[in-house]
């Protein structure tokens, strides 16, 4: 039994589960978690515990985690990025970069956020996104989350940011909330996990260098230090 904590650059397209599925069959092992989902369109940072460091999620699961990102202004999807259907799109967009940032400001600190259709959150024991594949809609309990948002970068249609939040928060959310302030819209089109507690997408590794590696226990990080809040 081989115990501690990976740093897996999750790749896009691939659910979380996935990359336990992988991680599970490179160590011939069951006792596998991860410690934060990833949505399939977006890649960067995926913890993974191993064996008795499985006994970390619940401490992990709680640190912040960091996204470097671009939304789409003009352009609404129900899943909130750009894997979903366009539910509205403008002929021209008619904000300017004042105003984005403008309304980029009042994200900032504590707020409360409805969580997407498109999620694993259950609902009388059923997952969001399974009832919007039916085309159900049910009213959602806000969720207070904290956020620091940045704007990088606006090139229209396109703005670039960086945000860092606390467990539980829906960036394509966030994404889609702005460009409702706006009053065009907006979908998240790209997201990058840099960060999550401790963990740097700088010292992450690919699961094909997991899969290649000789050893791939030496990958492995420490899970004793985190066995705090």
């Amino acid at each position: 039994m081989m115990d501690g904590i990976l740093n897996i650059n999750k790749p896009r397209g691939m659910t979380s589960h996935d990359v336990i599925l992988r991680v599970r069959r490179i160590f011939r092992m069951k006792k596998v978690g991860h410690t934060g989902t990833l949505d399939p369109e977006a890649t960067g940072v995926l913890t993974i515990c191993l064996g008795k460091a499985t006994k970390a999620v619940k401490f992990l699961i709680n640190h912040d985690k960091e996204y470097e990102g671009t939304m789409i202004l003009g352009i609404s999807t129900d899943t909130q990025d750009g894997s979903g259907r366009i539910l509205k799109e403008v002929d021209e967009l008619q904000v300017s970069e004042a105003q984005i940032r403008e309304v980029a400001k009042h994200f900032q600190g504590e707020i409360e956020q409805i969580p997407p259709m498109v999620s694993a959150i259950h609902h009388h024991g059923i997952r969001l996104y399974q009832l919007a594949r039916q085309g159900k809609v049910v009213e959602r309990t806000p969720r207070k989350v904290k956020i620091s948002f940045k704007i990088l970068e606006v090139e229209l249609p396109k703005v670039r940011f960086n945000i860092v939040c606390s467990k539980g928060t829906y960036v394509r959310t966030i994404c889609a909330d702005i460009g409702e302030a706006l009053g065009c819209g907006a979908h998240q089109a790209e997201l990058v996990r840099i960060r999550s507690g401790r963990f740097y997408i700088k010292d992450s590794i690919s699961l094909e260098q997991l899969r290649e590696a000789p050893h791939p226990e030496d990958f492995l990080s420490p899970w004793e230090p985190y066995m705090h809040k």
